[in-house]
């Protein structure tokens, strides 16, 4: 018998320009002072402007807390809960790509229930309450505005999580016009990204679905359609919403369908590195996919009839194929495509090999076991 639970955002907003008109969702939660979480380069790329405009157009007091960085470390979070208090907020919009939406979901949190950051690591520990919360990807790759969990980058430099369905925000919003400016480079990244997370929901060991299945395919089938569009042409707003779309769906279905090893593998990368996070996955996705491919061929061959329509062969040789598209893929859209050119070398094989085993809850989820051996010669491949 079927025995699930499945979780996502409440209310979503799909639409472009849905950003300039956020006091209405203020408005409808009963607030009046708005904490708005995002980063540097949203403020560079003049993203703020018409969504600040429409926000004190309607009478929204504003707060703008833009010191999110990527893998935000444990004192960025702090300082926005502090911020958030400090201004009276009641209620927390995040906006721009999956760093700045964590920080906002744990700012909305701790400014609220008055826990510590310690106090709420880990699957529901957090006890909440927290205040009303929005979240506006500016990046088709996370999916965070759909998942209830939090990364943060400890003191000690490695990964940490808070899981627990009060980081849902109330309101998730999909604006494709925010990313039509987006870079070539991290269009690719976070595209791969939002593919990875399909590809992990479809075929991990715990809590796969029927829905999940069903969010990881179309998200699959919308991102492998339109990434190499969006790539070419970022003024494509019909690219880019699907592009948006597919990451959130693939968001919806990681979110009740954990990551796998690719992801346990990218962590140290972008912990000890500050690579992005899609790249690092993007260079880890083709040497694990070939370590899981006698443990799930089937399913991989499933998803290869989805990314490389028209492909024959038994279900073996499709999920070789697709393994090896994939593990190509960065390179293709020309991204680095080894570890040599981003600065690292075989002396810190050991020591990132050593993080991601630390990674066990989702290592735990991969099709297939992997040891300390099998993470050492994953990263020597992709050196």
């Amino acid at each position: 018998m079927l025995k699930m639970v499945f979780q996502t955002t409440p209310s979503m907003v799909i639409e472009p320009g849905a950003s300039t008109r956020l006091a209405v969702h203020v408005k409808a939660m009963g607030c009046a002072s708005v904490l708005l979480v995002t980063d540097p380069g949203v403020i560079a790329a003049r993203l703020l402007d018409a969504v600040l405009t429409g926000l004190e157009e309607a009478g929204i007091a504003v707060t703008v807390f833009s010191q999110v960085q990527a893998d935000p470390p444990e004192s960025v979070i702090m300082a926005a809960a502090y911020v958030a208090k400090a201004c009276g907020a009641d209620c927390v919009v995040g906006l721009g790509g999956g760093s700045s939406l964590d920080a906002a979901k744990l700012a909305a949190l701790l400014a609220r229930s008055g826990e510590s950051l310690a106090e709420v690591y880990g699957t529901h520990q957090a006890k909440g309450p927290r205040l009303p919360l929005i979240l506006v990807s500016t990046t088709a790759g996370t999916g965070s505005e759909v998942t209830a969990v939090s990364v943060v980058t400890t003191g000690s430099g490695e990964k940490n999580v808070v899981i627990s369905p009060l980081l849902l925000p109330d309101v998730a919003v999909l604006d494709a016009e925010l990313t039509l400016g987006l870079p070539a480079h991290v269009t690719a990244a976070t595209g791969i990204d939002a593919m990875v997370h399909a590809i992990e929901a479809y075929t991990t060991r715990h809590l796969k679905n029927p829905i999940s299945d069903c969010l990881a395919r179309e998200a699959l089938r919308l991102l492998s359609a339109n990434l190499f569009q969006a790539c070419q042409d970022g003024t494509n707003l019909a690219a880019r919403e699907n592009m948006l779309l597919g990451a959130c769906l693939a968001g919806m279905a990681f979110a009740n369908a954990p990551v796998a090893a690719v992801h346990a593998l990218a962590y140290p990368l972008g912990a000890r590195f500050h690579i992005p996070h899609g790249l690092s996955n993007a260079l880890v996705l083709g040497p694990v996919m070939r370590l899981n491919l006698e443990t799930v061929a089937p399913l991989y061959a499933q998803l290869a009839d989805i990314v490389l329509p028209g492909i024959s062969g038994n279900d073996t040789e499709k999920a070789a194929a697709l393994a090896d598209y994939l593990g190509a893929l960065a390179g293709e859209l020309h991204l680095p495509t080894c570890l040599r050119d981003l600065g690292i070398s075989e002396s810190d094989i050991d020591a990132l090999a050593a993080d991601a085993m630390k990674q066990s809850r989702l290592l735990g989820n991969n099709p297939r076991p992997l040891d300390l051996a099998d993470v050492r010669s994953i990263y020597r491949e992709i050196l």
